[in-house]
């Protein structure tokens, strides 16, 4: 049996359960108008928020952390897909090294586990509130549960920093990095020193997607739990 932790939708109400430990955790690019060529993070992003109602793409996911003699340890590299529409839905696969999907309907959130031939349900609610995936998957109203401000230019991409305005969130802080008005990465800090990175590529903005891709069936001989 595995054990992993997905932080992309980690919050002090528990929206997302621990994953696998080994997993990490959360290039064609849609071409921009050139007038993000100038444009702050800031504005690249709040365009991104108000003018992006759904996306789909793939992922890439790790994270880096300190080990007992300091040096940074990075974990193997999980692969994926997600498609989103706001606000709250969303289909988050991971495809390697373990599958597993994590996915929501705007009401619920369902996680299932591959191996374990297991579902576990939750209901969505306000939790996205100030979890990192109310950056990519909420409502356009982030300025209500996140602080944020510009953190300069970083490997060709300008960062924005979103500071979470409750202190009971488990991420300190979460750095998106934008290029061309589309988020190429993510890092997203923890309280306790830990760095998980995710980087986006084949980023699709506005795909035709329909309530029937958000829609969860429960695999066969499942066992399904309600928390």
């Amino acid at each position: 049996m595995h054990t992993q932790e997905s932080t992309l939708t980690h919050s002090s109400r528990s929206v997302m359960p621990a994953l696998r430990r080994a997993h990490a955790l959360v290039a064609a690019l849609v071409l921009a108008a050139p007038a993000f060529a100038c444009a702050t993070a800031l504005d690249q992003f709040k365009s991104f928020v108000s003018s992006t109602h759904a996306a789909r793409g793939e992922f890439s996911q790790r994270l880096v952390k300190a080990d007992p003699k300091g040096a940074a340890k990075v974990s193997t590299p999980s692969t994926g897909t997600f498609i989103f529409a706001r606000p709250g839905k969303f289909v988050w696969t991971y495809q390697k090294p373990y599958e597993q999907l994590l996915q929501a309907d705007g009401d619920k959130l369902y996680i299932y586990d591959k191996d374990l031939n297991q579902v576990t349900v939750r209901k969505l609610g306000n939790a996205l509130g100030s979890s990192p995936a109310a950056i990519l998957f909420g409502s356009n109203d982030l300025e209500k549960n996140f602080t944020l401000k510009e953190a300069g230019t970083k490997d060709g991409l300008e960062w924005l920093e979103a500071t979470p305005k409750t202190k009971d969130t488990t991420f300190d802080k979460i750095g998106i990095g934008l290029r061309n008005g589309l988020p190429e990465a993510m890092e997203l800090r923890d309280s306790f020193g830990q760095v998980s990175l995710l980087s986006f590529t084949r980023f699709e903005k506005n795909p035709a997607l329909s309530r029937e891709q958000f829609k969860f069936v429960t695999p066969k001989g499942a066992d399904v739990f309600a928390n």
